[in-house]
């Protein structure tokens, strides 16, 4: 389990982490072989190597104020034990992600392709997974921030796949519901709620923005927290399987339009 230190700590660099993850991957593709320690279908010994659930709590942009960071903590007292899945999605700005199911995630064929798109792909999964041994201590401490950040990207991308089965989809109808992924912001719409999207499902091609199922368009969310999220943990297909699963939900088509006028006129369009 991994367990919630005290809410005053450090908050995790996360452009710098973000920066080096980047330059790993890039040497990665270059290099061409997988940085994974081999098939996942070990997965289930957990003597193997692997390391400790350490993951700092703040997810703080340089430059933001130590209670910003404290903010972004889990809400919770010192001491309490919660799963890395349960903790990650409690972070600020991870409110678009629902929980994925561990029995979901320790099936191989729900990962498959994933190893050779994620570094550390193996430390990373057990991460998630809350697999403890005493040998992380191995690994350099520049080494265990790539590997939380990898087990970031790497529940990304199995989240993306989730959501498209029908556990997913039950889990982001009642985030719909409560509006956690926010209103559309076009007036006519009269606070339509929206879903998650992606513009590709291409990790780092571009942030996951809200889609509106009245006018259908997408918007920026309005958090910057949630606007730095990658899209492709979110697919470009989500919205559109939601509204077919859930078709009752579809609204109909705004009736009006803004028209511009001057002095009450109507402009000619050339």
């Amino acid at each position: 389990m991994y367990k919630q230190g005290a809410a005053g700590g450090a908050g995790l660099d996360r452009k710098r982490i973000s920066d080096a993850l980047d330059k790993h991957l890039d040497k990665a593709v270059a290099a061409s072989p997988s940085t994974s320690r081999g098939s996942a279908g070990a997965r289930g010994d957990h003597n193997r190597l692997v390391v400790p659930s350490s993951v700092p709590k703040g997810r703080c942009s340089e430059g933001e104020s130590e209670s910003d960071s404290e903010a972004s903590d889990v809400s919770g007292s010192d001491g309490e034990d919660t799963s890395w899945i349960s903790w990650y999605c409690n972070l600020r700005g991870n409110e678009f992600f629902c929980e994925v199911d561990e029995d979901y995630i320790q099936d191989d064929f729900n990962l498959c392709g994933l190893s050779s798109q994620v570094p550390y792909y193996d430390y990373a999964l057990d991460l998630i997974l809350d697999i403890e041994s005493s040998h992380g201590d191995i690994f350099t401490e520049e080494q265990n921030e790539l590997v939380e950040s990898a087990a970031e990207m790497l529940y990304g991308l199995i989240h993306a796949r989730y959501i498209l089965t029908s556990k997913g989809l039950a889990a982001m109808l009642e985030k719909y519901k409560n509006y956690d992924f926010g209103r559309c912001p076009r007036v006519y719409c009269c606070g339509q709620p929206c879903l998650p999207v992606g513009q590709s499902d291409i990790h780092r091609s571009s942030t996951v923005k809200i889609f509106c199922p009245k006018c259908e368009d997408i918007y920026y969310p309005r958090s910057k927290y949630q606007g730095n999220i990658d899209g492709a943990y979110f697919g470009t297909t989500f919205p559109h399987m939601f509204l077919m699963t859930y078709d009752h939900l579809k609204p109909q088509k705004p009736s009006q339009r803004y028209i511009p006028r001057v002095f009450g006129f109507k402009l000619h369009k050339p």
